[in-house]
């Protein structure tokens, strides 16, 4: 008998792959936690649903998530991640030695319990010494901070359910007050291409614009997203990500990836046309 995981990804396109087996099913306080053994991806992490991580294609998101502000300000220090159950972006963020502190904030527990047992490849790192964990309300956890963070991170779900408030105009407010002078926030931004998602990015960039002086938008290609085409935000108050840019000071590092690096970082920041024009929606 075939198994398949399937993922609607809008109500006319289903997204399948086979699967060996699923490993652990569980329904936390906020929402349905499911990992399957894949044959082409390797472990498959979805929450009510949807895919978050395979082991296949995980690093091109979680690469792009931290290399791109890092390369952008190696002076970073203090870093706020909110979301991330999975681990993988703290993985990349430990990497740095020059980073001293990385609080994360995630909501629901199980998602990091599940994690921790089954996808070892993203969340080896949390058990690191710079990383505080805290399990709560990402929206409130940032009310309570002021100048605190060089970088902050929202890894987070899509904009419903447990992770609907991190993309309100009120979240992005506090996040810009606790963010010191040279900060720097990157969200995961949503794919451009299939109509729903394309206006949820089109709102999240415009109210990105409202906050931050600098508000631009870069992509990647990440197989097992909706579209494959994605997309990431990079908003600070004044460090432009591509003219900042320390290209040989981050090659310097030796940092071994995958998809990420400085020739990337530039190109990534060139978008096509359609989601230009997106971006510049004001009515969205």
């Amino acid at each position: 008998m075939d198994l398949w995981y399937s993922e609607m990804q809008t109500e006319n396109v289903r997204f399948s792959i086979k699967v060996e087996k699923q490993l652990v099913s569980v329904k936390s306080e906020f929402q349905q936690i499911d990992i399957f053994n894949s044959y082409e991806f390797g472990k498959i992490l979805a929450l009510d649903g949807y895919l978050m991580v395979t082991e296949k294609d995980e690093f091109i998101y979680h690469e792009m998530m931290t290399h791109v502000p890092m390369a952008a300000n190696p002076k970073i220090e203090t870093v706020l991640v909110i979301g991330a159950g999975d681990g993988g972006t703290v993985r990349e963020l430990v990497r740095y030695c020059t980073i001293k502190q990385i609080d994360m904030v995630e909501i629901d527990k199980a998602v990091v319990d599940v994690c921790k047992a089954y996808l070892p490849q993203t969340s080896s790192k949390l058990t690191d010494k710079r990383v505080n964990i805290y399990y709560e309300d990402g929206m409130k956890f940032v009310r309570g901070q002021k100048d605190m963070y060089d970088l902050i991170i929202i890894d987070s779900t899509d904009p419903f359910g447990p992770g609907e408030g991190l993309f309100t105009k009120e979240f992005y407010g506090n996040c810009f007050k606790a963010l010191k002078e040279n900060g720097i926030l990157v969200n995961q931004h949503e794919s451009p291409y299939y109509n729903q998602d394309a206006q949820a990015m089109a709102k999240i960039h415009q109210r990105m614009k409202k906050v931050f002086p600098v508000s631009e938008v870069y992509q990647a290609h990440i197989p097992t997203y909706p579209s494959g085409h994605w997309l990431f935000g990079f908003s600070s108050k004044g460090i432009k990500p591509v003219e900042a840019l320390d290209e040989q000071g981050w090659n310097n590092l030796s940092i071994s990836t995958k998809y990420y690096n400085t020739d990337l970082h530039k190109g990534a920041f060139a978008l096509p046309n359609y989601v230009k024009e997106l971006l510049n929606d004001e009515n969205a």
